[in-house]
């Protein structure tokens, strides 16, 4: 459960960074926290789907630490980065 947690917390913290590095795909903090929390909720959903998570006995691996970690980072900034694009896309068709 804890690597979950980390994940999407990393996920949020990884949704932000993206839309403060990346203007134009930014959607507002509310929203690029959202997005990262969804990012780094499938990104730590896949890991555990890997087998990257808690040991047999419950106790917490340092690669699951660091994988749910990345997987937060990774997985809220790309879902940001998509619905960002996405947005801008129809925005421009529109």
């Amino acid at each position: 459960m804890l690597p979950l947690i980390v994940s999407l917390l990393t996920g949020a913290i990884g949704g932000l960074a993206a839309g403060h590095l990346i203007k134009n795909i930014s959607l507002g903090h509310l929203v690029n926290a959202i997005c990262g929390i969804l990012g780094g909720g499938i990104g730590g959903t896949l890991l555990g789907l890997l087998g990257i998570t808690a040991g047999p006995s419950g106790a917490l691996t340092a690669t699951a630490v660091v994988g749910s970690i990345v997987s937060g980072l990774v997985g809220g900034t790309v879902v940001l980065v998509v619905v960002g694009f996405v947005l801008g896309a129809v925005k421009k068709a529109a």
